[in-house]
């Protein structure tokens, strides 16, 4: 078949874009960036493309709340196209800011198929402050997510947020992990759950991202597309790092179409 087709959404304050392209070329797909007002105006655009990206940054300031705007804009101009994008059997990967937009949309975790409502959120740290740090992550064996398959037991990456903690009332949770919709949950370097900075934000249960019950729409807040090659881990002049863990999700969504 042809190469997987990404398309990466822009937006005013978005800023991770030019990195989540090249970390889903280097994958094996073609990534085009795209504004969010092109896509208004075509909005039959999303159906040429596999997969959606929702990248880091800072959209339309995170006035409001973070990634409040953006999302307020793609529901009430593009929620027809989203939604036929994800009922096609199609991926839709948020990162941070991206993560933040998809759980204010509805379409994460949507609990029994709701994608309409919100019913989580991601706010603000528990150390009232903004969070830049590695972070060790271990994906939840029972998890769908189509981007967590096959990853090694725990691996690293950068978290770099002031609303990254992941809310949900106590049957959310219980639903959330019953239909394997927990992906990945923050670790040490053993894989065993501790208090803060293991957890870089106070997020219930130490989740760090999240799938729909599908697995196929995957939010995280720490940033795989920051560690897609060797030389960018910390400790790369130590040997460490190779070969880097960000870009296995990528590999991950690029995969899922082969041979369909």
């Amino acid at each position: 078949m042809s190469k997987v087709k990404v398309l990466v959404l822009l937006a005013a304050g978005v800023n991770c874009d030019r990195e989540t392209a090249l970390a889903f070329e280097l994958a094996g797909a073609v990534a085009d960036r795209v504004h969010v007002n092109d896509i208004i105006e075509r909005p039959r655009l999303p159906a040429d493309y596999q997969i959606l990206a929702l990248p880091g940054g800072f959209s339309f300031g995170d006035d409001i709340a973070s990634g409040q705007v953006l999302a307020r804009k793609l529901k009430h101009r593009l929620a027809g196209p989203i939604t036929d994008f994800v009922s096609q059997g199609k991926l839709v990967l948020g990162i941070c800011n991206g993560f933040q937009v998809l759980v204010k949309l509805g379409l994460l975790p949507a609990l029994g198929g709701d994608q309409a409502r919100q019913q989580a959120a991601l706010t603000f740290n528990t150390s009232a402050k903004f969070e830049d740090r590695w972070v060790y992550l271990k994906p939840d064996p029972a998890g769908k997510c189509v981007f967590t398959r096959g990853l090694k037991n725990v691996i690293y990456l950068p978290v770099r947020h002031g609303e990254g903690r992941f809310v949900i009332g106590d049957d959310g949770l219980a639903a959330l992990k019953s239909a394997g919709q927990v992906a990945l949950r923050y670790v040490d370097a053993a894989g065993s759950p501790g208090d803060y900075p293991i957890n870089p934000n106070g997020s219930v249960d130490d989740i760090a991202g999240i799938s729909d019950a599908t697995g196929r729409v995957f939010g995280l807040m720490p940033h795989p597309e920051v560690f897609i090659r060797p030389t960018q881990h910390p400790r790369w002049t130590r040997g460490e790092g190779a070969p880097p863990d960000g870009i296995e999700i990528f590999k991950n969504a690029v995969e899922y179409f082969k041979g369909r």
